[in-house]
């Protein structure tokens, strides 16, 4: 199958399931009355007249924010983890093992419980502080790496990030544990939701996700070089230490975006890229577009998933991830072990 046609396959793969996500819930909307109510919206023709009148407000400020959110972010987490995999030529690395979003959650976790504002930030503050620790984190992520190891080895970085990540979320259980009226709250978020977002949210991420794509596509001839190895990379004339230094501040970007919204979610970041691969290639001109398409698809499902399987309770976004990526992480180390 030719690569247009995957991407094709993939697409109407993604649409049928924004749809389904779009519909699902304590009333169910038909496809053809989701795109009815969009089509009012955006062009101004007329509804059915057998349309409940509750329908439009409730797809229009509810359910499509949360799901196209629940898809960007996904995307955004695909991206970030197929550069971070390629990056450190380690199957198992993620913008999650890197601290990264460990230190988006203790920006957060920080803002809960010291309750913290800001004028002209708003519901923007959050999101704001946790972006900005997050980046934080991959600063000393790459600072101590480059002092401990100067020619800042895969290796190194991997283990500096389980270290700072390590740290984050123990500053985060003292915090929590100190203050217990804020410990529930700051659990919650840990553990991720698209519930109660506004379309704010959506267009923010919107563009990040979009900006990091292109961004990462300008890099793509590197990256596929740097998954060769670190020698043959400089052989082939590539910069390695700023190249590292530049893609894992824009992970840190994209991946901290994402987080600041919706909380901490696990595995996705891992899962898409390797299912992309098997099926696309290792061409990061091909497989960057893909795992945007296809972990958006996964994190729909999984946000489906969370706020269909129990009956009028919403399980959170983070623990339906992890129950899918626990058992896949394993059996990449396992089938990775199977072939050295």
């Amino acid at each position: 199958m030719k690569y247009h046609t995957k991407m094709i396959v993939l697409f109407l793969a993604a649409l049928a399931v924004l749809l389904l996500g779009i519909g699902i819930g304590s009333v169910y909307v038909a496809p053809s009355d989701i795109l009815a109510i969009i089509a009012n919206h955006l062009f101004g023709t007329a509804l059915p007249e057998s349309l409940p009148s509750s329908y439009p407000a409730m797809v229009l400020n509810m359910r499509l924010p949360r799901v196209i959110l629940a898809f960007l972010t996904g995307a955004a987490l695909a991206i970030s983890g197929t550069v971070t995999q390629s990056i450190l030529q380690n199957p198992l690395a993620s913008p999650f093992g890197l601290g990264i979003s460990s230190g988006a959650a203790l920006g957060a976790a920080i803002v809960i419980i010291f309750g913290l504002t800001a004028a002209g930030l708003g519901t923007f503050l959050l999101p704001s502080v946790s972006l900005g620790f997050a980046l934080l984190t991959m600063f000393f992520v790459i600072l101590i790496s480059s002092r401990l190891d100067r020619g800042v080895s895969n290796i190194t970085i991997i283990l500096v990030g389980t270290v700072f990540s390590l740290f984050c979320n123990a500053i985060m259980n003292l915090m929590a544990t100190s203050t217990p009226d804020y410990a529930e709250r700051v659990q919650l978020w840990l553990l991720g939701s698209f519930s109660m977002k506004e379309w704010n949210a959506v267009w923010v991420l919107a563009l990040a996700t979009i900006l990091g794509l292109i961004f990462f596509l300008f890099y793509a001839r590197e990256l596929d070089v740097m998954t060769f190895g670190e020698d043959s990379a400089q052989a082939m004339g590539v910069d390695l230490l700023k190249i590292k230094r530049i893609l894992l501040a824009a992970i840190a970007i994209l991946t901290g975006a994402a987080v600041a919204f919706v909380g901490v979610i696990g595995f996705v970041d891992l899962i898409a890229p390797h299912i992309v691969r098997r099926w696309f290639g290792a061409a990061h001109k091909k497989i960057l577009p893909a795992s945007a398409l296809f972990g958006g698809t996964f994190l729909v499902l999984c946000d489906l998933a969370a706020r269909t399987l129990l009956p009028a309770r919403e399980i959170p976004i983070g623990a339906i991830t992890a129950l899918l990526g626990a058992p896949f992480f394993l059996y990449i180390f396992f089938a990775g072990r199977k072939n050295s």
